[in-house]
């Protein structure tokens, strides 16, 4: 059975400075499921972020429902793994260089350590190592 994929899925106001800021990551776009609507960010072989437009986000959505305003709402924590602390704070830190902006102080619980960020949009993302042992439980 192949392994299973998410695809999230987040309103933009503005798909080129999205992009470039993905981009900026290191994450490439998919041209294939892309266009001037829409575009497939490939975090990982089964990870992509679908970045749409807030008029073709509208259009998934369940009719009269607002778009949230992300840089004044939270709805959701967008949360990736890192193979270490440094790399952790490697995207973190490249995510501010690169025109993201700060979300929270840093959490350090010795077996686990994270970093927050939020897109240009405002969408909050979390990148955190936590030590194997810890993982297994």
């Amino acid at each position: 059975m192949a392994p299973q994929m998410i695809f999230v899925n987040l309103p933009v106001k503005d798909l080129d400075v999205s992009k470039a800021f993905y981009e900026k990551l290191g994450y490439s776009i998919n041209p294939q499921f892309s266009d001037e609507t829409a575009a497939c960010v490939v975090i990982s072989d089964t990870i992509f972020v679908m970045l749409l437009t807030e008029e073709k986000f509208a259009g998934f959505t369940a009719p009269g429902k607002a778009i949230a305003d992300a840089s004044a709402t939270t709805q959701v924590l967008l949360t990736l793994n890192a193979e270490s602390r440094e790399k952790a704070d490697e995207l973190a830190d490249r995510a501010l260089e690169v025109g993201g902006s700060p979300a929270k102080e840093a959490m350090d619980m010795g077996f686990m350590y994270g970093r927050s960020f939020a897109d240009p949009d405002g969408h909050h993302w979390e990148v955190f190592w936590m030590e194997p042992a810890a993982a297994q439980g």
